[in-house]
C-alpha cells in the first residue's frame, strides 16, 4: 500500500525546516531571541511587526543546507521529527521550561526591569540549547539507521 501524500501542513513544514535547518538560520534566530522584548519594553507595535518579521523571514531566508553534519541542522531536523511524532518525553518539559522562562522575561520586560529580563532571556536560551541538544539525539538514531540501510 502506497503512503498517502503529506498534507498541506505538512509540506509547508518540511519546507520551513529544510530551510530553518541551515546553521546560519538556526543560529541568528537563537541569538535574536532577545529581540522579542523589544517591543513589550517600548510598547511600540513598529517595534513588534519589525520582530515579527525576522523571526518569520529567518525560518526560510537561507537555503536548506548540503548536508546534516552541523550540530544545529540536526538539532533542527530532530525538532521537526519531534513535533511530528509529538512523544511527551523530557523535551516536553524543556521546551515548557523554556516557555515558561520566555513569559517571565516578558514580563520583566513590560514592569521594565533589565536585571530580571537580561536573566530570563538568558535561562530561556540556555533551555533552548538544552532542548537543541535533546533534538540531536531524537534525531541521530533514525541518522544512523538511514545510513545502515544505504
Amino acid at each position: 500500500m502506497a503512503a498517502e501524500p503529506p498534507n498541506a501542513f505538512a509540506r509547508i513544514r518540511r519546507t520551513v525546516f529544510a530551510r530553518h535547518s541551515n546553521p546560519w538560520s538556526a543560529w541568528t534566530r537563537w541569538a535574536t531571541t532577545p529581540l522579542v522584548l523589544v517591543p513589550v519594553w517600548t510598547r511600540d507595535w513598529r517595534h513588534a511587526a519589525a520582530v515579527a518579521a525576522w523571526m518569520a523571514a529567518n525560518t526560510v531566508l537561507f537555503p536548506a543546507p548540503a548536508d546534516d553534519s552541523a550540530w544545529s541542522t540536526r538539532a533542527m531536523l530532530g525538532e521537526e521529527q519531534w513535533i511530528t511524532d509529538t512523544p511527551h518525553d523530557a523535551a516536553l518539559a524543556v521546551q515548557t521550561a523554556g516557555s515558561a522562562a520566555t513569559v517571565a522575561a516578558l514580563v520583566a520586560a513590560y514592569r521594565r526591569r533589565p536585571a530580571p529580563a537580561a536573566a530570563a532571556a538568558a535561562a530561556a536560551m540556555g533551555l533552548t540549547m538544552l532542548y537543541w541538544q535533546q533534538m540531536t539525539r531524537y534525531y541521530d538514531p533514525g541518522r544512523a539507521e538511514e545510513t545502515a540501510a544505504d
